[in-house]
């Protein structure tokens, strides 16, 4: 039941999937048809590949960051509500 509650819907990531590859094929095209030499370009393609690997790493970091903080609340919880019944029992 809470799984239905926090997914997202199928619109939803088919707007990020979109934007992403919007997003990433305007910073190629930019690249490509830049004025500079090719040494620059591959400078600033290798930025941008690098750029997009450490922000899927930091995302999936803070995603799991938070599951985990999840299930330990969720297992203080479970003891709380043993105790609390053991003791009104």
């Amino acid at each position: 039941m809470e799984n239905e509650i926090n997914s997202n819907s199928s619109g939803w990531i088919f707007f990020v999937k979109v934007s992403f590859a919007v997003a990433l094929l305007a910073t190629g095209a930019g690249v490509v048809f830049s004025p500079t030499d090719l040494l620059v370009k591959g400078y600033m393609a290798v930025c941008a590949l690098f750029l997009v690997s450490t922000t899927i790493t930091l995302s999936k970091t803070l995603r799991d960051e938070h599951e985990g903080k999840r299930i330990y609340n969720r297992i203080s919880d479970a003891r709380a509500q043993q105790l609390l019944k053991e003791y009104t029992e």
